[in-house]
Formats: C-alpha cells, structure tokens, sequence
C-alpha cells in the first residue's frame, strides 16, 4: 500500500519582478510504500530540495498532487498545516535543530508538548525509544554537552516520539564524522525494519547505499531509481556510484 503519492509535480519560481521564471521541478511522480526505506539524491539545484520542502508541507508546488495516507498535502488550509505536520511527519536534520537552552528529554519531548499530550504519556513513549538509541544516560544533559551523533540520535528520537507515519531525513550523515554517520545509518536501518517508513534527502551515496530503492532526480525530474532487493550495500555503493556518474556526463542509464 502506498502510503505516500507524488503526481506529476511541478515548482516554478518567479523572481521578484516577476521577470525570470525557473523551474525547480518539471514532473515529478512516484510512490512510497508503507515500510520503505527510500533515498532521493541529485546535483545541486537538482530539485531535489525542493520535493523535500514539498512533501514537508513548508512549500507549496505549481501544479500536482502529494498524497499522504490519501490525504492531500497540496489543499491544506494554512491554519491545518502545523498540526497536520507535527501528527503525521517526523523531521531529521543535517545540523540537528535542537534547543540549547532545553535538556535532550525536554528536545524529544517537545512535539508532544505542541500536541497537548500528558506527561505519563510522554514517559512512557520516551522509554522504549532512548533505550533502542542508546541515549537513556543522557537525557538530562544539554545538546552543547554531547557529541554530534549523540545530538542527531536525539534528533531521531524526537522525530520517532510522534509515532509519524513517514520519517523525512534531511542530509541526515552531513555533520557527523564516519563513526557516527555508519552508527546511525545502522540506527535508520533497524528503526526501517521495526516497520517505520524513511525518505532520506542526501548527497552521500554512502548513506544512500543503505536504503531500500534510490531515487534520482535531475533537471527537477525523476531520472532512475535503483531497487535494494537482495543486493548487498556494497553493491548499492557501486551502483548508485555508476548512475551518478551516468547524470554528471549525460549518458542514458539502461540497466
């Protein structure tokens, strides 16, 4: 089932005076099933960022439809978007987004604050997820006290506390060093298989290499997609590796 649908997707951006138009996406269309684990990579100024804002519901598209649950993304009214996003869409950052003035329990606990939710219940959601990422002997301390993928291992747990139907991770490796970035991409791996549907935004084909399916875009369209199946990430690596080789000189991708 799909739990996410992208049709025929179209961003153009108008300069201020209205006088150049670029387009950001051209016709994007796919699907994400429940339980996937997808990657979307590209070029700089692929569109790749854009669809990321998109489906994040912090932009709106030209034309097109985004479907999550078969409910549209694109016809939210301003005053539903915040409770439609902080219910149904959990966030990953590159640089983290956590509040140095609040401990780390008081970061993950903080979307359940916005949703009204009781303290009991915010416990007892909390417990099984900093066990599961190892950050039960840390959440009283402060994101300025911890190493960088302890801090995006609590941006993981705030993202999950929500029970989010779709996890979007944005350059989720891009600031941590190669130990933590292979701990955490084991992390999204384990938290893919407990059955949580990831889309991971990322220039690292490293971290690509561990998803399910990889999406490329180029030129704000899609432009091939590779399938894990029973591949190994070594063979991921080198696959994902040709394509993006294949879009920097222009070939046509056949495989």
């Amino acid at each position: 089932m799909a739990i996410l649908e992208v049709n025929n997707l179209k961003k153009v951006y108008t300069t201020r005076f209205g006088g150049t138009r670029v387009q950001a996406l051209s016709n994007v269309s796919f699907s994400v099933e429940q339980g996937e684990y997808v990657a979307i990579m590209g070029e700089s100024g692929s569109g790749k960022t854009t669809l990321l804002n998109i489906l994040a519901s912090l932009d709106k598209p030209t034309s097109g439809e985004v479907l999550l649950n078969g409910k549209s993304i694109v016809s939210l009214k301003e005053s539903e978007i915040s409770a439609f996003r902080r219910d149904n869409l959990g966030f990953v950052f590159q640089d983290f987004n956590l509040l140095d003035t609040f401990s780390l329990k008081d970061n993950i606990f903080l979307p359940l604050v916005l949703a009204g939710k009781a303290y009991p219940e915010m416990a007892k959601r909390l417990t099984p997820i900093a066990k599961k990422l190892g950050i039960e002997e840390i959440l009283e301390k402060y994101p300025y006290e911890v190493s960088g993928g302890q801090k995006q291992r609590t941006a993981v747990a705030r993202a999950l506390i929500t029970e989010p139907q779709l996890i979007l991770a944005d350059e989720p490796t891009g600031a941590l060093d190669s130990r933590a970035s292979d701990s955490l991409l084991r992390l999204f791996g384990q938290i893919n298989e407990d059955g949580q549907t990831i889309l991971m935004v990322t220039h690292s084909t490293k971290a690509a290499s561990h998803a399910k399916r990889v999406l490329f875009i180029k030129d704000g369209e899609v432009f091939h997609q590779i399938y894990r199946g029973s591949q190994s990430t070594e063979t991921m690596y080198q696959k994902i590796s040709d394509a993006l080789t294949m879009m920097a000189t222009g070939g046509e991708w056949d495989a």
